[in-house]
């Protein structure tokens, strides 16, 4: 690890941290702290990946939209006026809205291979965002004089690296530039999740042969077909169930760095507080 222990990670001159686990945990928001403490430079992974690397696909989906509607063709064709995503640190819409639902047209819902298609575009993006992290830190410190640096990553991060595999590419290099931090959740933090999706479900990325596999056992339960399916009630269905299927691979992915709980995070309200439970989390490694 680049700290080994909890000494080297209180006297260090410049501190790496990446913080993963369950969006909804608490990564943006301590970021934001930090960023907002001064000191800090904050690097966001999915707003990376909506803009370096997804920004065009996202633009042309908004356009294909507007050329629907006579009034915003006109004025598109004519060059009179200019769409564009408007994505943030805290507004991440914009991406998820791309990544979509799959199931009935009338209701929003994508046809299935393209839903796939968007999804494995995400993939893509997410690991080159994720190795784009040692820039930014090389970045943040010679144009702006950030020692230090908080890698705030996407939920999904755990289904594009293969941490059982010592080589992984993505891992390693992770690894040697930041220390990796798991906000870890409780069943109480998972089911306060799920409740919250329940209210408002979104768009998430699922591993293909994963999401090939629930895809096929809703159609079969339900007796549906790709047309009849409800894009929310697909969604709400199988959020649990991705839940589940990331916790221990977040837990693997812990084996390459610490790991505090949500509850200890939520705590945390200011730089010096996420220090020193950094330091905590070392100690008891």
């Amino acid at each position: 690890m680049l700290y080994e222990t909890a000494k080297a990670w209180r006297a260090a001159q410049a501190r790496h941290v990446l913080l993963f686990g369950m969006s909804g945990l608490g990564k943006t928001h301590v970021s934001n702290l930090l960023r907002e403490a001064g000191g800090w430079f904050h690097y966001s992974v999915d707003y990376r990946i909506g803009t370096r690397y997804m920004g065009e696909l996202i633009a042309d989906n908004f356009k294909r939209e507007a050329m629907k509607v006579p009034l915003l063709r006109e004025l598109l064709l004519s060059d009179s006026v200019y769409i564009a995503s408007n994505i943030t640190f805290d507004n991440l819409a914009p991406l998820s809205t791309y990544l979509g639902k799959p199931g009935d047209p009338a209701k929003g819902g994508l046809p299935f291979a393209e839903y796939l298609r968007r999804q494995e575009q995400h993939r893509a993006a997410e690991i080159s965002a994720l190795l784009d992290t040692p820039h930014f830190i090389e970045r943040a410190q010679s144009i702006y004089g950030y020692s230090h640096f908080v890698c705030d990553s996407g939920g999904s991060i755990c289904e594009v690296v293969d941490p059982d595999d010592p080589d992984d590419p993505v891992m390693t290099a992770l690894s040697q530039n930041l220390l990796l931090v798991w906000i870890q959740g409780s069943e109480a933090n998972t089911d306060a999740l799920i409740r919250r999706f329940d209210r408002a479900p979104k768009p998430m990325y699922y591993p293909p042969d994963y999401l090939k596999e629930i895809w096929a056992r809703y159609l079969d339960e339900n007796r549906l077909t790709e047309a009849e399916v409800d894009p929310d009630a697909f969604l709400r269905w199988g959020y649990a169930r991705l839940l589940a299927h990331r916790q221990p691979r977040y837990a693997a992915m812990a084996r390459w760095g610490v790991t505090v709980t949500a509850e200890e995070v939520a705590a945390v309200r200011t730089a010096d507080d996420l220090i020193a439970l950094v330091a905590q989390a070392l100690e008891r490694r």
